[in-house]
């Protein structure tokens, strides 16, 4: 074989192999890629129940007078019997409190996503402000304990200012690149493919532009949820999930 036959071989396997870690990351990589980008954070539990978490980030839709995506979504999860975990930018969410309580009347449990859709780790000294002016907002609906930086970053100062306020950073182990990747196909059979026992979902409710996110999240749950339940899983929020968990994250 040619040295350029050689070398186009090896480009291919280490592309491929690449491409399968991206596709389905086994725990030691997750592992890995967790002491990097949020060392403190919870991404999965460790479970010998078929139990998984949904989680929806950046939530409510506020791109229309009523957020129609988050209603799409609680539509979705009302019909499975479903639980999951809201992460929620307080600055859209006053404009709709009605709808925030409605999402704990049903049984969901409300985070903290700060108060606007922003890098939280770029906040620097303002971050201990933005968090605390989003708790108080959500404190007036329910008791709420998990925080998701925003853009999925942090560092040790943001634990502990959490710890502070008896919170919990949560990120999760399986996402399904629907921030960048606009396809009902490729985010369910991502999710499909990588789940497992004490999995956490993450998803997203509308951007700042466009409602694409939550209609794909609406759609997205219309077909997995059905799936997954056939094979024995429920769907719990953050707080059931760490409940039925052996205290170790994996």
């Amino acid at each position: 074989m040619k040295k350029k036959q050689i070398i186009i071989v090896i480009i291919s396997i280490v592309f491929l192999s690449g491409l399968s870690i991206l596709l389905k990351p086994p725990p030691i990589i997750i592992r890995g890629v967790s002491s990097f980008v949020c060392p403190q954070a919870k991404y999965f539990f460790n479970t010998n129940k078929p139990l998984i978490a949904i989680t929806i980030d950046d939530i409510p839709d506020d791109n229309h007078i009523f957020p129609h995506t988050t209603l799409g979504i609680l539509d979705v999860l009302a019909n499975y019997q479903a639980k999951a975990t809201f992460f929620v930018i307080t600055n859209k969410a006053e404009k709709f409190p009605a709808l925030i309580e409605s999402i704990v009347e049903q049984g969901h449990e409300l985070g903290n996503h700060l108060t606007k859709d922003e890098s939280s780790i770029k906040l620097g000294d303002k971050f201990e402000t933005q968090f605390v002016k989003a708790d108080r907002f959500l404190s007036q609906f329910a008791t709420v304990s998990w925080l998701r930086p925003g853009h999925g970053r942090c560092n040790a100062n943001m634990n502990k200012i959490a710890q502070k306020y008896n919170y919990k950073i949560a990120l999760g182990s399986v996402w399904s690149y629907d921030t960048s990747i606009s396809s009902l196909k490729f985010s369910s059979w991502y999710i499909k493919h990588n789940i497992r026992p004490g999995s956490i979902i993450v998803l997203h409710d509308s951007g700042n532009k466009s409602d694409r996110r939550g209609k794909n999240t609406i759609a997205v749950l219309n077909k997995i949820l059905p799936q997954l339940q056939a094979q024995g899983y429920s769907f719990v929020t953050l707080s059931e999930l760490e409940n039925n968990s052996l205290n170790l994250q994996i």
